[in-house]
């Protein structure tokens, strides 16, 4: 009953159709056939529902017309994003009762949906047949997987979330760090399913420090939720690249980061010159190295935004590229604000 792996993602917005175009054009999904179970449990009844697909991620688009849907309800209150996770493992039913011995607020028992993170749920389904990658002439796949989901909770959530991923669905904790980002900072915790295809960054602030981005994520967002997904890449220089073409733009680093890293990594499998030039980061774990870059997030409460990440046998979050990251968009923000 432990579970595999990210099956869907379930995303609440005003328009699916152009929210499964963006994701097209910007980062070379392709349009799918929603399964009928897919469709069934995710209550598609008044509710425009699209399927997009890309290597091992599935985006499920839903929007509604009618303001008193439940997709509207979400988007109206949230803004667009992420409004259920779709957790496969091999026998549903088994998942959802341990879920439920252990906490959990039952949501919907036929559509296997439990309450999560906010207003952001859980969803037990069967595992699925690997389908084909739909054929696309000859453009490369850039992405391959959902790496993981990064969450916002509230100050004094952050022990609870943990225990209840360890306790409800099987899960266990693989690292964690405090971060402190100019006068603010956050502490985190990162669990992941036995299967390793599962993991949860869970993100909450230090309330004894000033106010600064997970606190305006939680106030404009309006509780906890998915504040970034990160699509794992076999080749992320290939892939920033091919997007920022398109038009997606990212974060950037100061040129300092990229002086210091001969001293603090040795050798990098990206060349230094090549991560400089396109802003990713680098660090590495007893594994091995990962490198990371945030889009920048174009969503109107700029509570949504997307990571690519690649890792070269590292398992975990380097220390360096969290606080890095956190960084950038603490800069974002500033920007915004002026």
């Amino acid at each position: 009953m432990s579970i595999q792996s990210i099956a869907h993602v379930e995303y609440h917005c005003a328009d699916a159709d152009a929210a499964a175009a963006g994701l097209c054009a910007d980062y070379g999904f392709t349009a799918a056939t929603p399964d009928p179970d897919q469709l069934a449990a995710a209550e598609s009844v008044d509710a425009r529902t699209l399927l997009v697909r890309q290597g091992g991620i599935r985006f499920l688009l839903r929007s509604a017309t009618d303001p008193a849907h439940p997709v509207a309800r979400y988007a109206a209150r949230h803004g667009e994003g992420v409004a259920a996770l779709a957790l496969s493992c091999p026998d549903p039913q088994a998942a959802l009762d341990r879920a439920e011995r252990h906490g959990a607020r039952v949501l919907d028992r036929a559509g296997g949906l439990v309450a999560g993170f906010g207003d952001t749920a859980l969803r037990f389904v069967p595992e699925a047949p690997a389908a084909p990658e739909p054929a696309d002439g000859d453009a490369p796949r850039l992405l391959d997987a959902l790496d993981h989901a990064a969450i916002c909770l509230p100050a004094g959530e952050l022990a609870d979330a943990v225990k209840f991923c360890e306790a409800a669905l099987g899960m266990h904790r693989i690292f964690g760090e405090y971060i402190e980002v100019g006068e603010q900072a956050m502490d985190s915790s990162v669990v992941q399913s036995a299967s390793g295809e599962v993991t949860f960054t869970l993100i909450e602030p230090d309330t004894t420090r000033r106010p600064g981005q997970i606190d305006t994520f939680l106030a404009d967002h309006d509780g906890a939720g998915v504040q970034h997904l990160a699509f794992r890449t076999g080749d992320i220089a290939t892939a920033v690249r091919t997007v920022r073409g398109r038009g997606v733009a990212f974060l950037t680093t100061p040129g300092t980061y990229y002086d210091a890293l001969a001293e603090r990594l040795g050798d990098t499998a990206i060349p230094v010159e090549t991560l400089r030039e396109l802003d990713v980061l680098v660090d590495q774990d007893h594994g091995g190295q990962l490198f990371q870059i945030f889009a920048r997030s174009t969503h109107p409460r700029r509570t949504y935004f997307v990571e690519l990440i690649e890792r070269q046998g590292a398992g975990t979050f380097g220390t360096a590229n969290i606080k890095a990251l956190y960084e950038a968009v603490e800069r974002q923000r500033a920007a915004a604000a002026v």
